[in-house]
């Protein structure tokens, strides 16, 4: 019964954070500032979206959020690479707290972003994921709403590579809202 609740509440809370983020996301579309004097230079991530959407006995949401410094970065053969650092939280309490690098692949109007991030993650009440270090690797998509504003979403895997008895893995999809800064 408490569970059910706790899912439902959690999604109510995902949802309500979503719409919130996506408003204030449209809103500074109309907002944009007249004469800018510095570039923005960092960018955060705030996401929600379904851990282990692909077990019906651990799935659960999660809320969390990534920093990139855009003034750390540099130019590749594979497209720009910069650092990120971040978190999450599912509703299960469990936690995992990364850092690692992303490539951005800037294609018009759309942005494609897949990264790699070693972390630790701490299952609270939720999954069991076999090692307190995990890896992450994530593609994103998303679309620019301004200069400064991006809506996107992606999907992620994490496992702990088999350094663990067990390495069961997580797979998980987000809705992001990024905002630079």
């Amino acid at each position: 019964m408490i569970m059910k609740y706790m899912l439902k509440y959690m999604k109510l809370l995902s949802g309500f954070l979503f719409s919130i983020i996506l408003i204030a996301g449209l809103a500074s579309i109309g907002f944009a500032e007249e004469e800018k004097l510095q570039l923005p230079n960092t960018q955060l991530n705030m996401y929600s979206g379904m851990f282990d959407f692909s077990d019906q006995k651990q799935r659960a949401v999660l809320v969390g959020f990534q920093h990139q410094n855009e003034e750390l970065y540099r130019e590749t053969f594979l497209g720009t690479l910069s650092p990120i650092t971040g978190g999450f939280v599912t509703e299960n309490a469990a936690l995992y707290a990364y850092t690692g690098i992303e490539w951005n692949f800037d294609l018009g109007p759309i942005n494609f972003t897949p990264s790699f991030a070693p972390g630790l993650y701490g299952e609270g009440d939720g999954k069991d994921l076999g090692h307190i270090l995990e890896f992450k690797s994530e593609v994103q998509a998303s679309f620019n709403l301004s200069e400064n504003s991006q809506l996107g979403m992606s999907y992620n895997h994490i496992s702990n590579a088999s350094l663990g008895d067990k390495n069961p893995g997580a797979n998980s999809y987000m809705f992001n809202f990024l905002k630079k800064f």
